[in-house]
């Protein structure tokens, strides 16, 4: 049925932290499932779907070709790599973006 604060219907916070489900699954679902413009219908079939196809086949499948593509161009072996001075401040500008998001997330809170 509808969920309702009231009533008592739907899946809150204590009731998910009960379930033993990882807080970043929650995470991803959430904000994959978040309304646009309209309410958004939760049920635990989808969740386990969207976890299943979108996180788990999707993300497993990123890395399996990461790991096909180093076997065949690199011999199975990541290369050393050489920073220059751009790589290491784009990677210190990223690190400092990640950083503000993952604080922005445990916060729950969105920026748009």
């Amino acid at each position: 049925g509808k969920f309702s604060k009231s009533r008592g219907v739907g899946v809150f916070g204590d009731m998910a932290k009960d379930t033993g489900i990882p807080a970043d699954i929650w995470r991803f679902y959430l904000l994959y499932l978040r309304p646009e413009g309209q309410d958004s219908a939760f049920s635990w079939s989808d969740l386990m779907l969207k976890n299943n196809s979108e996180l788990l086949n999707n993300l497993g499948n990123f890395i399996n070709r990461a790991g096909m593509f180093v076997c065949k161009f690199f011999g199975g072996t990541v290369p050393s790599m050489v920073l220059t001075l751009d790589d290491k401040r784009l990677l210190a500008r990223v690190t400092l973006e990640l950083r503000q998001y993952h604080q922005l997330l445990e916060k729950v809170r969105w920026v748009a």
